[in-house]
């Protein structure tokens, strides 16, 4: 089937020496270049960071949780609002998962059917049963441009019986959901590779999920605890072998490491909640690595986190001042470190598309590896 294009991907440079792909993501609230990071609005907000904050610092796609905003406040009260680009006053994109992860994060093996998922709710543990027919309807309610969809998360480790049984299902409700789904000009349905950690069944999953002609393709369960070697290896094994023409979208990647080593293999699209999550427990990112503000030894330190960043955070308060908030428990400190982290990652993507242009990605790539090392502050590296 084919859908129409309301959101498309124009590819306009692939780096000489790697798969690495710069381009622009079409949609019906604008375009925007790629590769790109996604915050994560999970209730509607990006936690601690306003809307306009989010276009200051460069963001166009945000990303809304289909399970979360069914729980609270109801799909229904959003799309009464004029869905969620009005309700949460977002102008640019919007994307929302299938409430899958969640829901799989709430309930046992038993629980999980042909038809959907039972399982209980979070907030105050009624029972609920979620479908890929209702995931459609919740996300049509939301009204975001690319919509998700539902599919079942493999853990790691899994069996690799397990692992074939739950893709296969994957692309069962794949089909249902395109039944499910009410084509317009506004919304656009990605499906989803899944796979586990064994490549000929990722191969498998590729090329099911790619017989349907959808205007994208999500990666699934990568990045869940398995070790990085086994990373990387499934990277190479899947996002070559997506169509070259569509976007490319791994779901729930987002440190720079891992970042740049799926761009390498041709990721246009990712998201994550641990820029604003780690933020809140007062850390932050830099090229040398996560440095730790809360810490005592920056109480004296009266220079940025990073000198060469030009976020609000960096061009206005000291190390000194947000540990003094952080240790204080002012929510201010946590929305400067919470902003300087999207800001790094949105920063990491404009410079990663510079360098694909110039079709230098392997050198900058390599030298910000180096630079970052294991992840851990290098204070001995570390210019400032």
């Amino acid at each position: 089937m084919t859908q129409q294009a309301c959101v498309w991907h124009e590819v306009l440079h692939i780096d000489k020496d790697t798969g690495a792909r710069a381009g622009i993501l079409h949609t019906p609230h604008g375009s925007f270049p790629t590769p790109m990071f996604m915050p994560v609005g999970t209730q509607a907000t990006v936690k601690g960071i306003s809307p306009r904050e989010l276009e200051e610092m460069g963001a166009g796609v945000v990303l809304s949780n289909t399970y979360h905003l069914w729980m609270r406040p109801g799909s229904e009260i959003v799309r009464q609002a004029g869905g969620l680009h009005d309700f949460m006053q977002w102008p640019k994109g919007i994307l929302t998962d299938s409430g899958g992860f969640q829901v799989f994060s709430l309930s046992s093996p038993k629980d999980i059917v042909e038809e959907g998922v039972h399982f209980k709710s979070h907030i105050d543990g009624s029972r609920h049963f979620l479908t890929p027919e209702k995931s459609m309807k919740i996300q049509m309610d939301l009204g975001a441009d690319i919509i998700m969809a539902f599919d079942e998360c493999i853990p790691y480790p899994a069996e690799r019986a397990y692992a074939a049984k739950s893709s296969d299902r994957t692309t069962r409700w794949l089909e249902r959901c395109i039944k499910a789904f009410d084509q317009t000009d506004k919304q656009a349905l990605f499906g989803i590779v899944q796979g586990g950690m064994y490549p000929d069944l990722r191969q498998k999953s590729i090329r099911e999920i790619t017989s349907f002609d959808l205007p994208g393709y999500g990666v699934g369960g990568l990045s869940v605890g398995e070790p990085p070697e086994k990373y990387y290896a499934m990277l190479k094994e899947t996002i070559p072998y997506l169509p070259e023409n569509k976007p490319r979208y791994l779901m729930g990647v987002g440190t720079p490491d891992y970042m740049l080593e799926a761009i390498e293999q041709g990721v246009d699209m990712f998201d994550c909640v641990m820029p604003t999550r780690i933020g809140r427990n007062g850390t932050v990112w830099t090229r040398y690595g996560r440095m730790i503000v809360r810490d005592n030894k920056y109480s004296t330190q009266f220079e940025p986190i990073d000198p060469t960043c030009s976020c609000y955070t960096c061009t206005h308060f000291t190390r000194a001042y947000i540990r003094h908030l952080l240790k204080a428990d002012e929510m201010f400190g946590l929305r400067l470190t919470s902003y300087h982290n999207l800001y790094f990652l949105i920063r990491l993507m404009r410079e990663v598309r510079e360098a694909i242009m110039e079709d230098r990605f392997a050198d900058y790539s390599k030298s910000f590896l180096e630079d970052w090392g294991d992840g851990k502050y290098n204070v001995e590296k570390a210019p400032y």
